[in-house]
């Protein structure tokens, strides 16, 4: 998504990006499995997601977002309260759970849809302004935060 701008040549945003990446591809298992009326595995592919974005939304919002936040605190506050609505949605199917919400598996995937457009965002928005703007001892927060937080997916070889 984001190849244009070379924002991608920095490891922070490469791999928030590729767990991005990760986070569409088991948004894509979300569909089939409502169709199928399968509520279990829609729960389980929601624990995935959750296991994806933990790390992952601990990395934008003590490392990436507070550096933005300088320079466009509204749309920082805005990506936020996206991360506090698409969280709300997936919590409950925490602790193996599984929903007995009949609403719930269309609230997921309302959710889900809000958190593809929130990646969209950030892909052509937030990562190359970032990489616009923030310095070396921004990124250098950045991964501190990514080595504290770790990260659902692993490396890739070098």
């Amino acid at each position: 998504m984001c190849e244009y701008c070379g924002c991608q040549s920095l490891a922070s945003i490469d791999e928030l990006t590729r767990e991005h990446d990760e986070v569409v591809r088991l948004i894509s298992h979300l569909r089939p499995a409502r169709q199928d009326g399968d509520v279990a595995r829609m729960a389980r592919t929601a624990r995935e997601i959750t296991i994806v974005l933990g790390p992952h939304t601990q990395v934008e919002e003590h490392g990436l977002f507070p550096a933005m936040a300088v320079d466009f605190p509204e749309q920082i506050a805005a990506l936020e309260a996206e991360h506090r609505r698409i969280e709300a949605v997936l919590a409950e199917a925490a602790d193996g759970a599984t929903p007995s919400d009949p609403t719930w598996p269309d609230r997921l995937i309302e959710a889900m849809a809000l958190l593809r457009d929130h990646i969209l965002k950030e892909q052509d928005g937030v990562f190359p302004a970032a990489l616009a703007n923030l310095g070396t001892e921004e990124w250098e927060a950045v991964e501190r935060v990514r080595a504290q937080a770790g990260g659902a997916l692993s490396r890739p070889a070098a």
